[in-house]
């Protein structure tokens, strides 16, 4: 006896094959798709990992004790870079950072006070920022007059802790020159 071929036809050898086509450019997309995936999953882990989860700034909202045990006249917070002064039951701060470079201002104490025009009002000022690096001048409630400092030194907000009674400095937001906060 002989053996049984079966034979196929032209159209049911095309169909096989185009199949068999479709199967394998299928399989090819995933495979490329799930290498592109891989990549990219690759990519972002990397860059992530250069990027710290963490904010090295110090706070800009911070308290700085009770309004009582602050002494009269002005308190300089290094670390803030931020004059606070206490006239009575009147609190203000002033920033330290010279508007020019941000060079550390210094409070100078004049000899004698001085009569000066500031916004139009005659005033008396018995001291001054002083910044050491380019010479810019400040009156005592922070407007420039000389040197290279464009604007006058900023003014911080003041508040109260609900929880606790501490002044609170915002440096975040700046007021209107001559604000104060009266407790």
């Amino acid at each position: 006896m002989g053996l049984l071929r079966k034979t196929t036809s032209t159209k049911e050898r095309k169909d096989g094959m185009d199949q068999s086509r479709s199967r394998r450019s299928f399989l090819q997309t995933m495979g490329f798709g799930g290498m592109i995936a891989g990549f990219v999953g690759f990519s972002y882990q990397s860059f992530r990992s250069l990027v710290p989860n963490i904010l090295y700034e110090p706070p800009m909202r911070f308290k700085i004790g009770l309004p009582s045990n602050l002494a009269e006249g002005m308190t300089f917070l290094v670390d803030k870079r931020l004059y606070v002064f206490k006239e009575g039951k009147s609190f203000y701060a002033i920033s330290g950072a010279c508007t020019h470079l941000g060079c550390t201002v210094k409070q100078t104490k004049l000899n004698q006070p001085k009569r000066v025009e500031i916004d139009g009002v005659e005033k008396e000022v018995s001291s001054e920022f002083h910044c050491p690096c380019h010479g810019s001048k400040f009156y005592s409630d922070g407007t420039n007059y000389a040197g290279p400092a464009p604007t006058p030194l900023r003014w911080h907000k003041l508040e109260l802790s609900p929880v606790d009674g501490q002044l609170v400095v915002n440096m975040t937001e700046e007021v209107e020159k001559n604000f104060r906060l009266t407790v």
